[in-house]
């Protein structure tokens, strides 16, 4: 009754075309055909009505895969007002070896939309000394550059090989209450803690846009595979945004994170008898034979359960 792995990340866009272009243009990845769906199945996983329907593309990034997906009809735009302890905040860690280099290519081809304020940041001795920068992409998604120091960081960072995007070394989800979301990740998930820190100084000031902030870094591993990661982000200040009202399947601040699970009907009663919020209704029966389904974290990111 836990999550394997992290199988990869979906996320909803506006402008299918345009936010495919960058992650092939600027960011220098491979993205798939696209593909035109529409499937009742997979719109109850979402918590969709049952005629919409989804154009999708992957993008490959390194080992794993990141899905954009496009709506009909469509859902609320990401929010115009947006910053880095938000409570929707969701960004995917991208390795690079050389972040300098890398860094530069992507801003030479056109990248624009950055959140950390000059050129990359290096971290102090307590984060790991990992060398990071904050961006957006055309829909408002952040993204985070990574790059680790010798001994830090996974052995498939170590011995990547070539120039630019290696890979995703995680998620990070930006939570309001870190006990609430350890006991939701790890006693009900059945994650494990492998690192954590309180970053702050200047240099997260800078790495975030924000002033004076402290937060809370807390590394979550699925019990068989180490990479991708998922990263809770808690904010002790500034104190971001809180949400409103729920985000919707095909609101574009809707980034879902796909996880294995080895026993979804325990995984499924247990968080249902701890009145977890679920999307779908139940277990949902996908085409190709899957069993699936659609809860939200303490915070209201959605989590897809596939065994």
């Amino acid at each position: 009754m836990a999550v394997l792995r992290v199988i990869g990340l979906s996320v909803t866009v506006a402008d299918l075309s345009r936010t495919a272009a960058f992650y092939r243009d600027i960011l220098e990845l491979e993205t798939a055909p696209e593909r035109v769906f529409s499937d009742p199945a997979w719109n109850s996983l979402l918590g969709l009505a049952s005629e919409t329907t989804t154009r999708a593309v992957d993008v490959l990034v390194g080992r794993q895969t990141v899905e954009l997906r496009s709506f009909e009809p469509p859902g609320q735009l990401y929010p115009a007002i947006r910053a880095s302890n938000d409570q929707w905040f969701q960004h995917l860690a991208l390795v690079t070896k050389d972040i300098e280099n890398t860094w530069e290519r992507l801003r030479n081809r056109g990248l624009k939309d950055e959140i950390t304020k000059g050129r990359p940041v290096r971290l102090p001795p307590n984060t790991g000394r990992v060398t990071a920068f904050k961006f957006r992409d055309p829909e408002g998604h952040p993204l985070e550059l990574i790059s680790f120091p010798p001994g830090v960081g996974s052995d498939i960072w170590r011995d990547g090989r070539g120039e630019g995007i290696l890979g995703c070394d995680h998620t990070a989800i930006s939570v309001m209450d870190l006990d609430r979301s350890l006991h939701f990740y790890i006693a009900l998930l059945g994650f494990r803690i492998t690192d954590r820190s309180l970053n702050h100084g200047p240099e997260q000031d800078r790495l975030d846009d924000l002033t004076a902030c402290e937060v809370d870094v807390v590394a979550l591993e699925p019990a068989t595979a180490s990479t991708p990661h998922v990263e809770l982000l808690h904010y002790r200040k500034p104190r971001g945004q809180t949400l409103q009202s729920g985000i919707q399947a095909n609101d574009v601040a809707s980034v879902r994170q796909y996880y294995e699970v080895d026993d979804l009907g325990a995984l499924v009663e247990r968080l249902t008898s701890r009145h977890e919020i679920f999307v779908s209704p139940g277990i949902v029966k996908l085409k190709d034979g899957r069993a699936a389904s659609a809860v939200r974290d303490p915070d209201g990111h959605m989590i897809l359960l596939v065994e």
